[in-house]
């Protein structure tokens, strides 16, 4: 696919991981999804924003909702919903799920179902990084409700102390579950965060692509330099449920007037022109990876064990 600038790739990337998961939407009521999902509706663009300046040998690990970060660092689509279907085809052999997606082929190390536990994975990578004197950079993604871990403070603490090549970003859709972070967190997370000596930065406009993009691209640059930690919150907005296919309204932790403000901003809602030239394609590339997991085999009971430490 060509694009004529930066918009229209970011654009068309964004709007992919949506479509993909419109389609996981359609697909849910028919079980042949094999586990729970967690998506990234509305929050595509902070995905896209981190993952764009990132190169194949830089290492990112995301939280439990991960389908964003798998398919904008370059995960292939035919194994993600082989993953999803759960076929030995996947890009797990199907023993991962949607909330356990791995694409090391690409640097994405891996999502897990356990808030706050691919944090200290990515410390690790990043002390492995200067052991090594290797070049990469190693990004963390984590939502607002990992900050209430304590191995959350545990490993900023230590990518601080031992000056590791590491980002941190905070994708804050002020919700674990259905818990809003001013009744569960007594401090700033950016204020505490900083008091690890750790640089910190705010982005606004999580639903701009572009502005994440902007942002973030200036601290991989930095850490590309100076090897040394930095942090950025990322405002954002999921728009589905915790975890489903959902709308969640009724549950009555928020309205839909909050949501229709942010949707209101939201590019892949609004950018009528971009969706029609774009839209076709990946549609065709979509369905194109879903036939290609309605016809993969399923595991046999001899791959019970195999991968398995």
């Amino acid at each position: 696919m060509k694009f004529n600038d930066l918009y229209e790739e970011l654009f068309y990337k964004a709007l992919s991981i949506r479509l993909v998961e419109e389609k996981i939407i359609e697909l849910y009521p028919t079980d042949k999804i094999e586990s729970p999902v967690h998506l990234s509706i509305g929050q595509e663009a902070v995905a896209v924003g981190v993952c764009q300046e990132l190169r194949t040998t830089d290492l990112i690990f995301s939280n439990n909702r991960g389908h964003a970060y798998y398919l904008a660092k370059g995960g292939d689509l035919k194994e993600f919903f082989a993953e999803l279907y759960g076929k030995n085809t996947g890009c797990c052999r199907g023993k991962g799920g949607s909330m356990h997606l791995a694409a090391t082929d690409v640097g994405f190390m891996g999502a897990s179902a356990i808030v706050a536990s691919t944090i200290p994975h990515a410390v690790g990578a990043a002390l492995a990084a200067k052991k090594l004197n290797k070049n990469h950079i190693i990004t963390s993604v984590f939502g607002d409700g990992a900050v209430d871990e304590g191995v959350y403070h545990e490993a900023l603490n230590f990518a601080s102390l031992h000056k590791l090549p590491i980002i941190f970003v905070c994708e804050n859709n002020d919700l674990a579950v259905h818990s809003r972070t001013t009744e569960r967190q007594a401090f700033k997370i950016l204020d505490h965060a900083g008091n690890y000596g750790i640089p910190t930065h705010y982005c606004a406009e999580g639903y701009d692509f572009t502005e994440v993009y902007r942002v973030f691209s200036r601290l991989v640059s930095e850490v590309r330099t100076t090897r040394l930690p930095q942090y950025i919150e990322i405002k954002t907005c999921r728009y589905m449920e915790h975890v489903g296919v959902n709308e969640d309204y009724n549950a009555g932790y928020r309205s839909i007037k909050q949501i229709e403000s942010w949707k209101a901003k939201d590019p892949l809602m609004n950018q009528k022109a971009l969706i029609d030239k774009f839209k076709p394609s990946i549609l065709k590339e979509i369905e194109e990876a879903v036939m290609f997991a309605e016809d993969s085999s399923w595991p046999e009971l001899t791959d019970l064990l195999t991968d398995v430490i």
